[in-house]
């Protein structure tokens, strides 16, 4: 939405929405978000990870449909709803897909290309509405909406040729097909590799386990070590919306007009830099997220965006003033053209400090926390979470913007400062360990001195992995 709030088409079509009402049709998305979040558990479950991003990537095409065909507010938003349900199934369902089919090692690595993925698509869709606002009428935005469906086509006549994950494939009763599926990813096709074996055995045993002790229903996700890593999970995934980056990537416009950034075209070749910086920023955490760790990042994150927010809002404060743009009465800077390049950078950093720590790891991390049985509902409950808060505040942000201006970031400031304490006592590390062995890293206690966890705890041979089932 952000490349359509100033085109000219889309306000006459749509009766130039005030800072509620648009703040309400952005939402809308993200509510249903939420939706198809707490769905997510029971169709992944009973259909299969595969399946159900399947499933996602149609009723995608049915939302982008209804947002291309829309006439008036109600349709539009009717079609970002339905649109929000199929984000909201496979944002919860890929990520626990990923996991459980790559490697320990490399599992971080994958799970961040779900984050990169993300931001070429937004680059990409945000160029294509950029493109198309130097088309004269409602096509500018028609266009745009409409091309959505191609990337949901694609992704759901590729996954036909994915396999379904091993994890699931065992609880089902097909421990065969697991087998294979486990030696085909990482053993070259050997049933007899010594990880496919130990993989084999790590499932088993957890299976074995949780068939006895997992979460039949949500309440049991608070029973004894269940509701600690519940609680991190949702809560790294509100701290990620809680960061500020919405107001940075829906609504960035109202950002950069209100640091003195006025021209249509000049803001929009201002914004699609930062698109173009998220994409980049993104790769050094896919290549070090299983160097670095999840803790470290997170930490370092939160601090730098936290510093960042200040300063914009600092500078706002400092040149700003109430001043009429366009019919509307905003906070802007005017006349001081070092302030708005300032404001401007450090909107920068803000990004490139997201892309590469909270935006990949608050995908990766609540994906590996779980155990099998739990996975579905922990997973779906987490990301539920997120896209509540990301409704709430995308709809939030417009009226604040224009009620009190400045403060705003110094607010988004606080939480970030807020989610580095919390996840620096509380956090424990997870990088490297198969999703069987995190479970002993829960084992360990230290729930408000998470930095205890050691990188090695949980880790196994297979020998170990053997004697254990042996013994038992």
């Amino acid at each position: 939405m952000s490349g359509v709030l100033n085109n000219s088409a889309y306000l006459r079509v749509f009766n130039k929405p005030g800072p509620g009402v648009q703040g309400a049709m952005v939402a809308a998305m993200p509510a249903g978000s939420l939706i198809g979040a707490l769905l997510a558990t029971q169709l992944a479950d009973r259909l299969g990870r595969k399946k159900t991003v399947i499933l996602a990537g149609m009723i995608w095409v049915i939302g982008s449909i209804l947002q291309c065909a829309s006439i008036d507010r109600g349709m539009l938003v009717v079609g970002r709803i339905i649109s929000g349900i199929s984000v909201g199934l496979s944002s919860a369902v890929v990520p626990i897909y990923q996991s459980e089919i790559t490697l320990p090692s490399i599992r971080g690595r994958i799970v961040s290309l779900q984050q990169w993925s993300i931001t070429w698509g937004i680059l990409i869709q945000y160029f294509i509405q950029f493109g198309c606002s130097y088309i004269d009428g409602v096509a500018s935005f028609r266009i745009p909406w409409g091309l959505q469906m191609i990337p949901a086509i694609i992704l759901s006549l590729g996954m036909t040729i994915f396999p379904e994950s091993p994890r699931y494939l065992f609880d089902q009763g097909r421990e065969n097909e697991a087998l294979q599926v486990l030696a085909d990813l990482h053993g070259g096709g050997d049933i007899n590799n010594e990880l496919v074996v130990l993989e084999y055995e790590e499932i088993k045993h957890q299976i074995c386990f949780e068939r006895t002790e997992g979460a039949k229903s949500y309440l049991d996700l608070l029973k004894p070590g269940n509701s600690r890593r519940v609680m991190l999970g949702c809560t790294l995934r509100m701290w990620s919306q809680l960061t500020g980056v919405n107001v940075m990537m829906y609504y960035i416009i109202y950002v950069f007009r209100g640091a003195g950034l006025t021209g249509t075209r000049g803001n929009l070749i201002a914004d699609s830099v930062q698109y173009v910086l998220n994409v980049a920023f993104t790769v050094p955490a896919i290549l070090y997220i299983d160097k670095w760790g999840r803790r470290p990042m997170l930490v370092i994150g939160t601090l730098l965006m936290g510093f960042w927010l200040c300063l914009v809002g600092g500078l706002q404060a400092r040149f700003g003033h109430w001043g009429p743009v366009n019919g509307d009465t905003i906070w802007l800077v005017t006349d001081h053209d070092a302030a708005t390049k300032a404001i401007i950078v450090c909107s920068y950093f803000f990004v490139c400090s997201y892309a590469m720590t909270m935006g990949p790891v608050s995908w990766t991390y609540p994906a590996e926390l779980y155990s099998l049985r739990t996975r579905g509902k922990a997973v779906s409950l987490a990301t539920a979470a997120n896209w509540a808060f990301n409704t709430a505040l995308a709809y939030a942000v417009p009226p604040g913007l224009a009620s009190i201006a400045w403060k705003t970031y110094f607010i988004f400031a606080t939480f970030n400062f807020a989610a580095c304490i919390h996840i620096f006592f509380m956090f424990p590390e997870t990088v490297g360990r198969t999703l069987e062995e995190v479970e002993e890293i829960f084992q360990q206690g230290h729930i408000f001195t998470a930095w205890k966890i050691g990188r090695e705890v949980g880790r196994k041979t297979l020998k170990e992995v053997i004697t254990k089932d042996k013994v038992e």
